[in-house]
C-alpha cells in the first residue's frame, strides 16, 4: 500500500487557538483519499485539505449512499499519538457498509490510513486531557446515474479536526413520541447520514421547547427507549446498570462497547435489553433512578440532568454525586491520557516515524 503524500504550502496551524477551538469548527492540514472502481480500492494519498467536485447527480447526493466513522487520537504521556479499539470503529463502518450496499475496507488498509494522516497531523493533536484529534472516515457514492442501484464508484476519505471535550454540562432530555429515527429492519444501526438528518427536526423542536436533545422511543407504541439525540443511553437503577440492547434501530455505539466491558470487569451489574420508558418513571418515583448518562465518541459521557415524559419530569442527582458515569469517563479519559495503565491492551499505537508507504 503506497501513500504519495503532498503536504500543503499553507498550514492553518498558527490560526488555530487550542484553548478555543468549538466541535467541528476547525480542520487540520491534510485529508487521506483513496477510490473505490472496478471493484478494488487504489490512488492512495495524503493531500492538502481541499473540496471535492461531485456530479450533481452522483448517487451520494441523490440517494445518501453514505457512511461515516468518528473516532479520535490523543496524545499520551510517553508523546505517542494513541487510538482506542480502532478495530471497533473499523467493524462498524464496514457494517455500515453491508447495510448501505457499499465496498468493505480491509482494517489494515483501514488502520494505516489511520496512521498515516495521525503521522502527518500530530501538530495538530491538542495536549490537554480530554482533547483529541478527531477523525471522520467517510466513503460516498461518486456514480452519476440516477439508477435507483448501488453506486460503482466510491470515495473513502479521512479528515480530522482538533476537538475539546463536549457536551460538558449536563443535558435537559424530552421524549419523542410523534417523529421516528429509526425502526427495526431499517438503516438505523448504520452510520448514514440519512439518519442524522431525519433526526434533526425533532431535536429543533425540543430545543425551541427549552430542552437539549430528545429520547427517542420506538414506534408505533412509543415505549420502548432506544437513544438519547444520537448517543446510546444508560441508566443506573439500585445497583444495576441498564442500556437498550442492539435491535437493529440502536447503534452499536463503540463507547457503548468500551462501557459495557469496563463494568462488567469490575463486577458492576448490567442489563442489555429492552427498556421501557414506563419502568425508568417508577424507579424514580421509587427513589431508585441514580445516574441517566449517553455515551458517544464527542462527549464520552454526557450526563442527564432532567428527562421529560408527558407531565412527568424526572430530575436526576447531582453529577458529583454520580458513581458510575464519573467512574467510565475518567477511565476512558485516564487511559487516553496515559494516566491510568492500558492492562487490557486497547491503545493502538502510532508511530510517527514509521514508514507508512
Amino acid at each position: 500500500m503506497d501513500i504519495k503524500i503532498t503536504k500543503t504550502q499553507h498550514s492553518k496551524l498558527e490560526d488555530i487557538d487550542f484553548d478555543d477551538i468549538p466541535f467541528g469548527k476547525n480542520t487540520s492540514d491534510h485529508m487521506f483519499v483513496m477510490e473505490y472502481a472496478d471493484g478494488a480500492w487504489g490512488n492512495f494519498r495524503i493531500i492538502p485539505y481541499q473540496g471535492f467536485v461531485l456530479d450533481p447527480q452522483s448517487k451520494a447526493l441523490q440517494y445518501c449512499q453514505c457512511i461515516f466513522e468518528g473516532m479520535k487520537a490523543t496524545m499520551g504521556i510517553d508523546g505517542v499519538p494513541k487510538l482506542l479499539r480502532p478495530d471497533l470503529n473499523i467493524e462498524r463502518f464496514n457494517l455500515s457498509a453491508e447495510r448501505m450496499c457499499m465496498p468493505s475496507v480491509s482494517q489494515d488498509v483501514f488502520l494505516k490510513a489511520l496512521k498515516a494522516i495521525i503521522a502527518t497531523e500530530i501538530k495538530w493533536i491538542p495536549k490537554a486531557e480530554g482533547s483529541a484529534l478527531y477523525l471522520r472516515p467517510t466513503m460516498i457514492a461518486t456514480e452519476s446515474s440516477l439508477a435507483v442501484t448501488p453506486s460503482d464508484t466510491y470515495t473513502f476519505y479521512i479528515y480530522t479536526s482538533p476537538v475539546q471535550p463536549y457536551f460538558t454540562k449536563p443535558v435537559r432530555l424530552v421524549t419523542e413520541q410523534t417523529l421516528i429515527r429509526a425502526v427495526p429492519g431499517g438503516t438505523g444501526e448504520a452510520k448514514t447520514g440519512g439518519n442524522y438528518a431525519g433526526s434533526l427536526k425533532a431535536s429543533e423542536l425540543a430545543k425551541q421547547k427549552g430542552f437539549d436533545q430528545i429520547v427517542w422511543l420506538e414506534s408505533p407504541e412509543f415505549k420502548k427507549v432506544q437513544e438519547a439525540g444520537m448517543m446510546n443511553l444508560f441508566f443506573v437503577i439500585g445497583d444495576t446498570v441498564l442500556t437498550p440492547k442492539l435491535s437493529g434501530a440502536v447503534l452499536k455505539g463503540t463507547n457503548r462497547t468500551y462501557f459495557i466491558d469496563i463494568l462488567k470487569e469490575k463486577n458492576i451489574k448490567v442489563e442489555i435489553r429492552d427498556i421501557y420508558i414506563d419502568e425508568i418513571i417508577a424507579a424514580h418515583e421509587k427513589g431508585e433512578l441514580k445516574e441517566a448518562f449517553g455515551s458517544g465518541t464527542a462527549a464520552v459521557v454526557s450526563h442527564i440532568s432532567e428527562i421529560t415524559h408527558d407531565d412527568t419530569l424526572m430530575v436526576l442527582p447531582n453529577v458529583e454525586e454520580r458513581e458510575i458515569s464519573n467512574m467510565l469517563f475518567k477511565e476512558i479519559n485516564g487511559l487516553r491520557a496515559g494516566t491510568i495503565a492500558d492492562k487490557r491492551n486497547w491503545l493502538v499505537p502510532v508511530e510517527v516515524f514509521e514508514e507508512i508507504n
